[in-house]
């Protein structure tokens, strides 16, 4: 009988394969059919031709690239530990899956509006589920990514729990040892006193206490698994995407030149998903690829064609990428350089 640990192996590999061509296939048929249709032909020549095309694309690419490579870091596990901050497997999802699949989206817009000749021929809005599909693949290698260190059977004690053990015992580790030194040496003891009551960062700020909760029902609610919440944080990571990509579809947008911006900077903002979630360009990145970028199309699009994009989206990558400047830049001059606590 298989063991759980071949099970686990098999299954995530098959999720990541069918994440890695469905969404290929699923929009090169559409795009087949859009192509079908503008050439008004009875028989079924050129969609069939375009449905093979895809089908052997997904099938090279899966010979020559992804199964050597999976191979290769399953076998060379000392290969796969020297590859830091970045993950090959969301780089091959991204360069042959996503690139692709947005270019053919944006292809099927084009052979409809020359098919019927005028923009307003055109459907009101586009099928929400080729990108949908393409966004949620993603989704789900970077989860099964994140979740092949954890085991799926047994409880796991959360990291919040862990870091504030870690922490307590040394904190605990680091004030014996300070009472000691002074302990034995009055100076040391003296100087200790005068530095914590010269330095104004020494003052922590308090907040509301946390609840803890040891027995009963609101034990079993606060409980937390960093399993389910990687599921949590990975589509909330990608809200903000899936909203760009959402605006596509907007008549205004996708019977407009304003397509093409929408999905480049939506790609654009894709490209993040390749990096590790610890890495510590992630921050910086976030608001190159995201944030920045979105606060211009955002604007543009609220400036031509109104409102069809929220307000709240704009205010959020303004916020965020005006927060990141200031707490990240800003506060290492002079005038912004002085520590204050709040006192209410």
């Amino acid at each position: 009988m298989a063991s759980g640990r071949i099970i686990k192996l098999v299954v995530f590999e098959l999720l990541e394969f069918a994440a890695f061509s469905i969404p290929t296939l699923v929009i090169m048929e559409q795009f087949a059919t859009a192509y079908h249709k503008a050439r008004n032909m009875s028989e079924g020549t050129w969609y069939w031709l375009v449905v093979s095309c895809s089908i052997a694309y997904v099938a090279v690419v899966t010979l020559l690239i992804w199964v050597p490579i999976k191979v290769l870091l399953y076998k060379k596990r000392h290969l796969y530990k020297k590859i830091t901050g970045w993950r090959p497997v969301l780089m091959m999802c991204v360069v042959l899956t996503t690139l692709p699949s947005f270019s053919f989206s944006i292809a099927v817009t084009e052979v409809q509006k020359n098919s019927n000749g005028s923009i307003d021929l055109l459907p009101d809005s586009l099928p929400d589920l080729p990108v949908s599909l393409v966004l949620l693949s993603l989704i789900v290698v970077d989860i099964i990514e994140k979740l092949r260190i954890y085991p799926l059977r047994g409880r796991e004690k959360s990291n919040k729990d862990r870091h504030i053990h870690t922490t307590s015992l040394q904190q605990i580790k680091t004030v014996t040892e300070q009472v000691g030194q002074n302990e034995g040496n009055p100076a040391l003891s003296q100087a200790a006193k005068t530095s914590g009551t010269s330095q104004p960062w020494s003052r922590v700020a308090v907040g509301p206490q946390e609840p803890s909760f040891d027995s009963g029902i609101l034990k079993a609610m606060s409980r937390r698994d960093p399993r389910a919440e990687i599921f949590l944080w990975s589509f909330l990571w990608w809200s903000d995407t899936i909203e760009m990509v959402r605006v596509a579809g907007h008549p205004s947008v996708y019977k407009s030149g304003w397509l093409y911006p929408v999905y480049i900077f939506s790609f654009l903002s894709v490209l993040r998903i390749i990096f590790t979630h610890q890495n510590p360009l992630l921050n910086s990145l976030g608001i190159l690829l995201q944030d920045l970028p979105f606060v211009f199309v955002r604007f543009s699009l609220i400036i031509a064609l109104g409102t069809i994009t929220p307000i709240l989206g704009l205010c959020k990558n303004v916020l965020v990428t005006l927060s990141y400047v200031y707490f990240n830049y800003l506060t290492k001059f002079r005038p912004f350089s002085s520590f204050e606590t709040s006192l209410s």
